[in-house]
């Protein structure tokens, strides 16, 4: 059964390296777009959810192009706007064995971070919509971005959406005066599944218990209305293997996903875009231990795929969490 999700933040042009090279030695870029909350509109677009993406882009060529991109991948954009600023760019150097990947960020001044939404109407975004997704990326771009978050998160607690948040604390975002834990704790407030590790525990919610279960039962205790928290576990043997696993938290024990192994890495960025995807979709139509266990499978599977988005299908996810045609020649 479709649901309506609505997402927010900003998309970028991604400008990547050939093959494996580094920064030093390049002399073209791959570009493609990306964001980490279209990412999620992308996925769950491709799984035949109905999706709109609340952005803004410049108003120029490179602006229509990201809109496109976003039209052509399933996302609906009618509440993509067109706003001064420049287009957000990030620039990625893959790593391979034990030689790390790189990002390099680009984004000060864009159309997005400079964009106050004054003249969205959130009643009219969130109509019939079941599920809104933010993250703490938005909130730390400006003091627009950060009110506009605010504003929509309202909106959609009034209007009864269950509502997600990838905290995804980024140190170097916070540059316009403001630091997490003067914005995020009223954002989670509204929050009811959130996506949080210990870092994003101490430093957007204050709470510097040493136990992940802990800080989840203290979490629950400062914000009542947290239903879910979650996260990934990944050991990065190098570049090219990681083992992943997903653990979820549902306000009475702790689940956890197959471990996978994964050898050969094709693209790690969107990973967890991928499974935060995987697990809005399994809270909406599976149990908790098979939406766990289908939102890992979706991360997996991301690592396979070059670019930012999740392109595959609900039965692919399916199978890997069954085990079944997994690294087959399907005919």
């Amino acid at each position: 059964m479709s649901k309506k999700i609505i997402t927010i933040g900003e998309v970028m042009m991604r400008l990547s390296t050939q093959g494996h090279e580094r920064f030093v030695q390049a002399s073209s870029y791959e570009a493609v777009f990306g964001g980490s909350e279209a990412n999620v509109s992308i996925c769950l677009a491709n799984w035949d959810q109905e999706t709109y993406h609340v952005t803004a882009f410049p108003g120029h060529d490179i602006g229509k192009a990201a809109t496109r991109y976003l039209r052509q991948t399933g996302v609906n954009t009618d509440f993509v706007y067109f706003s001064e600023g420049r287009m957000g760019l990030y620039f990625l150097e893959n790593g391979s064995m034990q030689r790390s990947s790189k990002i390099i960020y680009d984004r000060f001044d864009s159309a997005f971070s400079n964009f106050d939404g004054k003249d969205i109407n959130w009643d009219l975004v969130f109509d019939g919509a079941d599920w809104f997704h933010w993250t703490g990326i938005t909130p730390a771009l400006s003091q627009n971005a950060a009110d506009m978050t605010l504003k929509a998160l309202k909106v959609a607690n009034a209007k009864g959406l269950t509502i997600s948040g990838d905290i995804n604390y980024r140190r170097n975002l916070w540059q316009y005066g403001k630091g997490p834990l003067d914005v995020m704790p009223e954002l989670i407030r509204y929050t009811h599944v959130l996506v949080a590790g210990k870092s994003d525990f101490e430093n957007c919610m204050d709470i510097t218990l040493e136990d992940w279960a802990d800080a989840c039962h203290q979490a629950k205790r400062d914000y009542p209305q947290i239903k879910f928290i979650t996260k990934t576990k990944r050991e990065s043997i190098s570049a090219s293997h990681n083992r992943l696993k997903g653990v979820l938290w549902n306000g009475e024990e702790i689940l956890f996903s197959n471990i996978y192994e994964m050898t050969h890495i094709v693209d790690r960025v969107g990973g967890g875009d991928a499974f935060i995807a995987g697990l809005i979709y399994g809270l909406m139509h599976l149990s908790d231990q098979e939406a766990i266990e289908f939102a890992t499978a979706s991360s997996v599977l991301k690592h396979s795929i070059k670019g930012d988005a999740n392109f595959v299908s609900l039965e692919e996810v399916h199978d890997l969490v069954k085990g079944e045609n997994v690294g087959k020649l399907l005919r």
